[in-house]
């Protein structure tokens, strides 16, 4: 059975907590070791900018970079712990719906995603960088 990417992501939606902008800016002032992860390619980042200390891990490249069995060299260290709390976002939400289940399904307890993306969290007027 073919599924196209709305499916996909109404399904990584369903097993994923979705939080708004203003939750997500709560919850990085409340937790300083939360972590921004914005799956988007790096070409896409200049449209909005990332959120305060996020990190920009292309959903292509995010299941090596949160590998604990690959060649350390490989991996992204923030992204070994799994109990961190992870904000996973994109431009409008889609990609980061799929990123944060595919960190859930490698183990990660604490992820979120944010909906609406990057472009609603410029929309609620908070910073970037």
């Amino acid at each position: 059975m073919t599924k196209s990417f709305m499916q996909m992501v109404e399904e990584a939606r369903a097993e994923v907590d979705g939080i708004g902008p203003d939750e997500a800016q709560r919850r990085l002032a409340q937790d300083p070791d939360a972590l921004v992860v914005d799956v988007r390619d790096a070409a896409d980042v200049p449209s909005t900018g990332l959120a305060p200390g996020g990190v920009n891990i292309s959903l292509g490249m995010l299941p090596v970079r949160a590998d604990q069995e690959l060649p350390e060299e490989w991996r992204d260290s923030r992204l070994q712990d799994r109990s961190r709390q992870l904000i996973v976002t994109c431009q409008t939400g889609g990609n980061a719906a799929s990123g944060a289940k595919l960190l859930k399904d490698m183990g990660f307890t604490n992820v979120s995603l944010m909906d609406g993306g990057m472009e609603a969290w410029k929309a609620a007027g908070l910073p970037t960088e």
